[in-house]
């Protein structure tokens, strides 16, 4: 099946598609078993020296952590049929976006059967699949449920100096659709947030950009991922366990201003960050476009050192002097 060049700007795609999985290539395949199992309690699946597979419903893989001497993160977005991912074939063609068909072994390591690969803005690694390997093997994990299903396996959150072009990317491609805004001061640096939704989950992508000049203070390809759970007390014990472990929890326990999720964050082995969130709306969909202030009615309070935090003001500034890749 193919879509005819012109119909796939017509066919909308938008609660077809879900974030499916993420994998990361790490030295730190060790610490990332301690921090994802023992730590946050997510289910193991395989457990290798180099390959771990993290599970949080019956998907085979929904976190995939490969042992790779360098730091990097690949998007795997999943297409619900055979027409979904033509469209979306046929819109990156249009726009002279190479694709790479794999399939073998390495869709195997990332739990699915075939995977169309392009390249995103920021250089982040897109991996389409409409088939993912699905397991009957009982969930191993410390949480009483997860909420997946049609809203997938939870959002990203990506820092980007190219907001603008970067969200037209995520409507051109996916039909994304901007949820809401938020407009915050964070650690002295004014800061716009922008939140898309791909299905019914409030949102699976947001961007964040610095007010002026707008800066990348990360140099992790992504801020943070998340994962939400089904109970709030699913997201206290999560808490306890990371700072019994040590692990650095970079915002405390508070609650979101645009979809309410009650949530904390820590650092993961990579750098980037993990958001464990409970949806205090008990589902709600068809959030109204509004543009908030504050990321936060209450919590979320920042705990990084000093260090970290003139490492990101450094980070920043040379970002100013490098150019952000964009396929288009």
């Amino acid at each position: 099946m193919s879509i005819d060049q012109g119909l796939d700007e017509q066919i909308s795609v938008h609660g077809s598609v879900t974030l499916g999985y993420v994998l990361i290539d790490t030295p730190h395949i060790t610490e990332w078993k301690q921090y994802a199992v023992d730590g946050l309690g997510l289910g193991l699946g395989v457990d290798t020296s180099d390959l771990l597979t993290i599970r949080n419903d019956d998907h085979a893989s929904r976190l995939i952590i490969r042992k790779r001497p360098a730091e990097d993160i690949r998007l795997g977005i999943q297409a619900n049929d055979e027409k979904t991912l033509q469209t979306i074939l046929a819109r990156l063609s249009r726009r002279n976006v190479a694709v790479q068909e794999i399939a073998g072994e390495e869709a195997e390591q990332a739990g699915v059967k075939r995977i169309w690969r392009f390249v995103g803005p920021k250089r982040i690694e897109f991996d389409l699949f409409t088939e993912p390997l699905l397991t009957s093997d009982r969930l191993q994990s410390k949480f009483s449920g997860f909420v997946t299903g049609e809203r997938g396996m939870g959002h990203v959150a990506i820092s980007t100096r190219e907001p603008e072009r970067f969200a037209t990317f995520l409507k051109d491609i996916f039909d994304a659709n901007e949820t809401d805004t938020i407009d915050d001061r964070i650690n002295g640096v004014d800061l716009h947030f922008r939140f898309f939704n791909i299905n019914s989950r409030h949102h699976s992508f947001a961007l964040a950009a610095s007010v002026k000049p707008v800066m990348d203070p990360f140099t992790t390809k992504i801020h943070h991922m998340e994962m939400q759970v089904a109970t709030l007390e699913d997201v206290g014990a999560a808490y306890r366990r990371c700072r019994k472990l040590g692990i650095p929890i970079t915002m405390g326990v508070g609650q979101h201003t645009n979809d309410k999720l009650v949530s904390f964050y820590s650092r993961t082995p990579s750098g980037f960050y993990f958001e464990i969130g409970w949806d205090s709306t008990n589902g709600a969909t068809g959030w109204p476009h509004t543009a908030h202030e504050g990321i936060s009615i209450w919590g979320h309070k920042p705990n990084l050192t000093t260090g970290e935090n003139l490492m990101q003001l450094v980070n920043g500034v040379s970002s100013l002097f490098k150019n952000e890749y964009h396929p288009y």
